[in-house]
């Protein structure tokens, strides 16, 4: 098995040695090198083989556990985890990745629509506020001339806790930075007017959104907020679009 696998060649200094111990088990996890249950080289054997420390390989191993990748067995060592049992999860690194971004935006469409028509029928007049005040504090940052990213994160953030299951607010705050595309892809064809324009009409299609949760319309509350993702989804495709247009 050691001579196949990347982990024990050797490392590539400078740079954070747990991390690229941690890239090489990885890749030869992804890759099928080491397959679901094996087991990992030994402490042992990634120290002589790499010429690091122990304490490199256990952050290493660790940061995989947290990944969901491996699992410890207590006097036994590590072993690759069953895929099945990983955790769901998003890699930042991709997020300025259009594709990656065109993935994040279906999987909102599929889950925030529901969020708002659930808003609607729950939201109390609390939540109704706090929402309002939300969406009001993104048109003062926009008004300063700011891209009101983590104003308009808030504001999804308020009608996912509106619907009275904590898991869409957990899920919206796993998602992080990738539920607002623009903060991770900048979009340098638009000028400053263009953009201007761009956050004002998305604040619009936010203000039919609280129209329909404050008036308890779940119907409407579900119509707007589809018709505002499917506009973003679309704006993102056809600059995906373009890049693609631009390397042939």
């Amino acid at each position: 098995m050691s001579d196949k696998l990347s982990v024990l060649s050797p490392l590539d200094p400078p740079g954070n040695l747990a991390e690229q111990v941690m890239t090489r088990l990885a890749n030869d996890i992804r890759s099928g090198r080491l397959a679901s249950g094996a087991r990992l080289p030994t402490e042992q054997a990634l120290t002589t083989a790499l010429g690091v420390s122990r304490t490199v390989v256990r952050e290493a191993v660790a940061a995989l556990r947290a990944d969901g990748l491996v699992v410890t067995r207590r006097g036994s060592g590590a072993y690759v985890a069953d895929p099945a049992a990983g955790p769901f999860r998003i890699a930042a690194p991709k997020a300025a990745v259009l594709a990656d971004v065109l993935e994040v935006m279906e999987l909102r469409l599929a889950v925030e629509v529901e969020a708002a028509a659930l808003a609607a029928e729950r939201a109390n007049r609390r939540q109704i506020g706090i929402i309002r005040t939300a969406w009001r504090a993104i048109d003062r940052a926009l008004q300063s001339g700011e891209g009101a990213v983590a104003e308009d994160f808030a504001f999804h953030r308020a009608i996912a806790e509106a619907t009275g299951n904590r898991q869409f607010p957990r899920f919206l705050a796993f998602l992080g930075s990738h539920v607002i595309p623009r903060q991770s892809v900048r979009l340098s064809v638009d000028t400053p007017a263009e953009r201007r324009a761009y956050l004002e009409r998305i604040q619009h299609e936010h203000a039919r959104i609280v129209t329909g949760i404050s008036d308890k319309d779940p119907a409407e509350a579900r119509r707007a907020m589809r018709e505002h993702l499917t506009r973003s989804l679309e704006r993102y495709r056809r600059l995906a679009q373009g890049e693609k247009n631009g390397r042939r």
